[in-house]
């Protein structure tokens, strides 16, 4: 019984391992491709956040709108 247990904990962490370089190589496509916009003159700053805007269901987006403008309101800042 060990030694199945052991077989599979191997082949989750293997699983595990592959996935984790898989992610690796997507990161640096991403990284790729904020490259390729900056050359072409995009702001990366401004695309991530509109990357994370689209990421936001219309309610969260909205809340988050009023929140930001609630604080820029109490510091004066238009």
């Amino acid at each position: 019984m060990a030694e199945a247990t052991d077989d599979r904990l191997r082949l989750l962490i293997e699983r595990i391992e592959r996935l984790e370089e898989e992610k690796k190589g997507i990161a640096d496509d991403i990284r790729d491709v904020y490259a390729e916009a900056k050359a072409v003159g995009y702001d990366v700053k401004i695309m991530r956040q509109i990357v994370r805007l689209r990421k936001m269901t219309p309610d969260d987006r909205r809340e988050m709108e009023t929140i930001l403008d609630t604080y820029k309101a109490a510091l004066g800042i238009a």
